[in-house]
């Protein structure tokens, strides 16, 4: 997958580095812009730098405001199945960082949900009431399960980044 992204931004920006692979061409002093290379995988870097992740597989976005996204990892998802049901707080609910605030259930188990942070809840995902395959199809875009407040920003740094919670899920399955 990655290289496929990596194979797209390349190619949608060879017109612009096609002077670079021409072997008649001298080499120029003048610097290359490398930013053609990455201005797609920087951009997308930024959005999935942004999550962080517990270790019951739960990840949280931070967005304007200091409102919390919550959703559960790709790798939550794929070892649930196809998720059947989602149970979801009431919108109002108080909830301490790790508190149980609902469940999903799957064509092979079910599996509690836990708070990554302290703060109440503002909004839920409707749409997981009609549709929780979402989560399978989207788990960090369309397949979100909450949207909270943060009471204490400093819960945050007791998260993983992406790169750690890659490292932790290797672990598991050494």
């Amino acid at each position: 997958m990655a290289a496929r992204v990596l194979f797209r931004s390349l190619s949608s920006n060879f017109s612009t580095a096609k002077p670079f692979f021409n072997h008649s061409t001298r080499l120029s002093l003048r610097p290359t812009p490398k930013f053609y290379f990455c201005r797609k995988l920087a951009s997308c870097r930024r959005l999935s730098a942004a999550l962080k992740f517990t270790d019951k597989h739960e990840w949280v976005r931070v967005e304007d405001g200091g409102i919390g996204t919550v959703g559960i990892s790709k790798f939550a998802q794929e070892a649930l199945g196809d998720v059947v049901y989602c149970e979801l707080p009431e919108v109002g609910k108080k909830l301490a960082q790790q508190d149980e605030f609902g469940a999903l259930e799957s064509v092979k188990a079910a599996s509690e949900l836990y708070s990554p942070l302290t703060g109440e809840v503002v909004e839920v995902n409707e749409q997981l009431a009609e549709k929780p395959g979402l989560i399978n199809k989207s788990c960090y875009k369309d397949g979100w399960l909450m949207k909270m407040t943060i009471n204490d920003p400093a819960e945050l740094d007791t998260l993983m980044t992406e790169a750690a919670y890659e490292r932790f899920v290797r672990s598991m399955e050494d």
